[in-house]
């Protein structure tokens, strides 16, 4: 029969056992055994491969955009120059205006070909029109989430008539016609800061585009972080934090915005596409960015009209854009499924 002592012996001995190297290693730096929610989300990530390739594509169009000017040196090429006055490209356009060349006039000078009429090069183009259409819709994108954020966060915290109000202001503006309101308005918008006798600088219509796509562009994000912030603020951890006596800004940052981070960034991944699309829609129906400043909705514009005689012009900036948008919004899905831990995939 073992004695009192043996057996306080033999529980000593296998607690010891039990501090393995690993757990005393913990024990002794003070790291914690466990991963935190964001090693988790991206573990998740990198087995996701659609997403991972859809993450390289999305890194490597901002990275083209933001060297447009050095790669264009190194090309020896602008978008502006026209080529087909050149006396070095004597026989660049036929006596209809449109490439010599096949296939749009690709050759080893024009990578993508030339523009018809104008004899411009596609390639730089498409980088500087490229450039033009991102940093564009990053601009908006982040201007509309953080609009969207703060309303949506001060109607669904204070809820009662603050809420009430918001959510008037918002349904009011979602009232509006996104796309009529953009082609009747952007001209106002111009009118008010330059004479009409002078041609409005291309720094000013950037202004009011984003001016007026972001007046109409805050209200998905208000909703969905409002519905959001209504679901927290009654949980028990919200509840703690006030007993606790915290302050509201405390609570609203430590204990409800790390909840709703994961919409906010999914919501943000498909608002930035959507920026792209709109940007290039008020270009191609003459309303936004013109001659002679690269843009996607501007390449699209000249190519509906000569789509007939040379289709090759389209087919560059068309490819690039699905691309884009395609890999846009499969990243937006992967980085759902990333934060969801209930995910199958």
């Amino acid at each position: 029969m073992t004695s009192p002592i043996e057996a306080e012996d033999a529980t000593a001995s296998v607690a010891l056992d039990d501090e393995t190297p690993a757990n005393s290693k913990a024990v002794e730096t003070g790291a914690p055994a466990g991963r935190s929610p964001g090693q988790l989300m991206w573990m998740r990530f990198k087995r996701d491969r659609t997403g991972m390739i859809s993450a390289v594509v999305v890194i490597f169009y901002f990275a083209i955009a933001a060297l447009a000017p050095v790669i264009s040196s190194l090309y020896g090429k602008d978008p502006y120059t026209l080529y087909a006055q050149e006396p070095d490209y004597p026989f660049l356009l036929d006596d209809f205006a449109m490439p010599s060349g096949s296939f749009g006039g690709m050759s080893g000078d024009f990578w993508f070909g030339v523009e018809p009429n104008l004899g411009r090069d596609v390639f730089t183009m498409l980088l500087y029109g490229m450039r033009t259409s991102l940093y564009m819709a990053l601009v908006l994108t982040v201007l509309s989430v953080f609009t969207g954020v703060l309303i949506g966060m001060v109607g669904g915290y204070f809820g009662g008539k603050v809420d009430y109000w918001l959510g008037r202001v918002t349904d009011f503006f979602l009232s509006f016609p996104s796309q009529l309101f953009f082609i009747a308005f952007m001209p106002v918008v111009t009118a008010l800061f330059v004479s009409p006798t002078d041609e409005t600088p291309t720094y000013m219509r950037a202004v009011a585009i984003l001016l007026v796509m972001w007046f109409l562009g805050w209200m998905g994000m208000a909703r969905l972080v409002r519905g959001s912030v209504l679901s927290l603020r009654e949980r028990e951890f919200v509840e703690a934090a006030k007993v606790s006596g915290a302050s509201r800004w405390r609570i609203v940052r430590k204990e409800i915005l790390p909840n709703i981070v994961t919409p906010i960034l999914v919501q943000g991944t498909y608002t930035l596409p959507s920026s792209i699309l709109s940007i290039a829609f008020l270009s191609f129906v003459g309303v936004g960015f013109v001659e002679p400043t690269p843009d996607w909705g501007r390449m699209f514009a000249i190519g509906a009209e000569i789509y007939e005689q040379d289709p090759a012009f389209m087919f560059f900036p068309g490819i690039a854009m699905v691309v884009f948008v395609l890999c846009f919004n499969l990243l937006g899905d992967s980085v759902r499924d990333a934060f969801d831990p209930k995910t199958g995939r």
